[in-house]
C-alpha cells in the first residue's frame, strides 16, 4: 500500500489517480463489433456469440431461457440460513425503498393555472447481473426489489451461466422471490447489446440496470444513445475517513474487503493519526492471509494507498474531491465529519457501519456512481425506475392572467405563432 504524508493539493490528482483509467482501444473496438453484429442479426449474432465467448451449446436464444422448472427448482439445493438471509435482505430494501414513493406534486402558480407533477413506471426495464467469479445475486435484490415498487411492466434479466449451463442458484432464488421470471442466461456486452436493441426472442428495454466488467461497462455508455443506462460506472472503490478513535481492525477489514471485487478496484484510507495508520498497515498482510481471494487483492492493493492528513477539514476536502463510490466515516464525531461531505455514492457512519452492511442487508442500495461520477450521479433508488411527467390545466381566467405574459416572452424571442396560440385564445374568451 502506498503512503503519502501531508500532500499539498497540487499532489492530490496524482493521488486520486483519476484519468489514468481510459478504455482500451481492444475493449471499445469488441464492444463496439458485438453490438453491430446483434443489432442487426438479432437471436442468430446472440447465439453465435455465446459459442465463441462462454462455450455454450444452444442452438437458439430460447434454449437460453431460463424455464420455469429451473426456476421452481432454484432454492432446493441453497442452505436455509442463506435462503432466510436472502428474504430479510429483500425485506430491508423493499422497507427502504417503499418510503421513496413520493406523492403527486399539485400547485396553483396563479388564478386558474394548475400544475400538477406526478410519477410513473418506466415500462421496459433491463438488469444486468454479474455471475462470474462472484455471482452477484445480491444485484438481484438491489435491482428487482424497487423495479416491483415502481411498478415496471416488464424486467428482463440476464445473466451469464456457467460452462455447465447453469444459473447461480441464489441468482435465481433472489429473482424469483422478487418476482423476475423472464431471464435470459447471455453475459457480457452481448446481454446489453441484445437487451438495448431487441431481437426476435428478447424485447428491447428502455433502460438497462446493472454492473458488470470493463465490456458491459463499455457496452452501456455506447447504447446510452439510444437506450437510457442507470450510470456510469467503472471499477469498485471504497474511501475511509478515520481519526484516532477508529479500531485499526475494522479500517484493515473494510480495506480488504473493497479490494476483493476485482483487479482494478481500489481502496483509500484517509486518517490524521499516525498511529492508526502504521496500525493498519502492518495487519493489512496478515488479516489479508486468510482470505480466498488474496490473489485479486494483491493486484488492487497495488492501486490502493492511504493518505496522512493534518486535519478532519483536509480529509473532508479530499474526500469531496476524490468523490468515492463507497465512504466510511469512522471519527470520534462522525455526525460533524458527515456535514461537509458532498460527493459521495453511499456514507457508512461509524465504526460499526461497515460497507459490507450497504452491500448485501441494510436496505439502501449498491448499485452507485463510481470513477468520480458522484460528483453529479446518485446512486440507484426508485426514482431511478420511475419518470415524471409534468400536466397543467388553464382555465378561462387563467389563461386571461398569464395570456400576457407568454406573448410578451413568445414575442422576444420572435415565436410569433407562439404568441398566436395565445392570442387567438384570448380573442376568442374576449366575444
Amino acid at each position: 500500500m502506498k503512503i503519502y504524508r501531508y500532500p499539498g493539493k497540487e499532489e492530490w490528482a496524482v493521488i486520486a489517480g483519476r484519468g489514468k483509467r481510459g478504455v482500451p482501444e481492444q475493449v471499445r473496438s469488441a464492444v463496439s463489433s458485438i453490438i453491430s453484429d446483434v443489432r442487426r442479426g438479432g437471436d442468430g449474432e446472440v447465439v453465435r456469440y455465446e459459442k465463441i465467448l462462454d462455450g455454450c451449446s444452444a442452438g437458439s436464444v430460447q434454449d437460453l431461457k431460463v424455464t420455469p422448472d429451473e426456476l421452481e427448482a432454484a432454492g432446493t439445493g441453497l442452505p436455509e440460513d442463506l435462503k432466510a438471509a436472502i428474504r430479510t435482505a429483500a425485506a430491508n430494501i423493499r422497507k427502504f425503498h417503499e418510503a421513496q414513493k413520493t406523492r403527486e406534486v399539485i400547485v396553483e402558480t396563479v388564478p386558474g393555472v394548475v400544475c400538477r407533477q406526478r410519477s410513473v413506471p418506466i415500462s421496459n426495464v433491463g438488469l444486468y447481473i454479474p455471475g462470474g467469479t462472484a455471482p452477484l445475486f445480491s444485484t438481484v435484490l438491489m435491482l428487482a426489489v424497487p423495479a416491483g415498487i415502481a411498478g415496471c411492466g416488464r424486467v428482463v434479466m440476464c445473466t451469464p451461466a456457467s460452462r455447465d449451463g447453469s444459473v447461480s442458484p441464489a441468482i435465481l432464488y433472489s429473482a424469483k422471490i422478487c418476482g423476475v421470471s423472464e431471464i435470459y442466461k447471455i453475459g457480457g456486452a452481448v446481454a446489453v447489446a441484445a437487451m438495448a436493441y431487441g431481437t426476435q426472442t428478447i424485447p428491447k428495454v428502455d433502460k438497462i440496470f446493472g454492473p458488470g466488467n470493463s465490456y458491459v461497462t463499455e457496452a452501456k455508455q455506447q447504447v446510452s444513445q439510444d437506450c437510457a443506462i442507470d450510470m456510469p460506472a467503472g471499477p469498485s472503490e471504497v474511501l475511509i475517513i478515520a481519526d484516532d478513535s477508529a479500531c485499526p481492525e475494522f479500517v484493515c477489514a473494510d480495506f480488504l474487503s473493497q479490494l476483493e471485487h476485482g483487479r482494478d478496484s481500489q481502496a483509500i484510507l484517509l486518517t490524521t493519526s499516525a498511529r492508526l495508520l502504521e496500525a493498519v498497515d502492518s495487519m493489512l498482510a496478515r488479516q489479508c492471509a486468510g482470505l480466498s481471494r488474496k490473489g485479486i487483492i494483491a493486484d488492487s492493493m497495488q492501486k490502493s494507498l492511504a493518505v496522512l492528513f493534518g486535519t478532519e477539514d483536509d480529509m473532508v476536502e479530499f474526500s469531496n474531491f476524490y468523490a468515492p463510490e463507497h465512504l466510511i466515516i469512522a471519527t470520534s464525531d462522525y455526525g460533524r465529519t458527515a456535514e461537509g461531505i458532498r460527493n459521495a455514492g453511499s456514507v457508512f457512519l461509524g465504526n460499526y457501519s461497515t460497507e459490507s452492511a450497504g452491500d448485501y442487508a441494510s436496505g439502501t442500495n449498491h448499485t452507485l456512481p463510481t470513477g468520480g461520477w458522484a460528483v453529479s450521479c446518485s446512486g440507484v433508488s426508485l426514482s431511478a425506475f420511475m419518470k415524471k411527467i409534468t400536466f397543467q390545466e388553464i382555465t378561462p381566467d387563467g389563461l386571461r392572467r398569464l395570456g400576457p405574459v407568454i406573448k410578451s416572452m413568445a414575442l422576444a424571442e420572435g415565436l410569433d405563432a407562439h404568441a398566436n396560440a395565445v392570442e387567438i385564445r384570448l380573442k376568442q374568451l374576449s366575444i
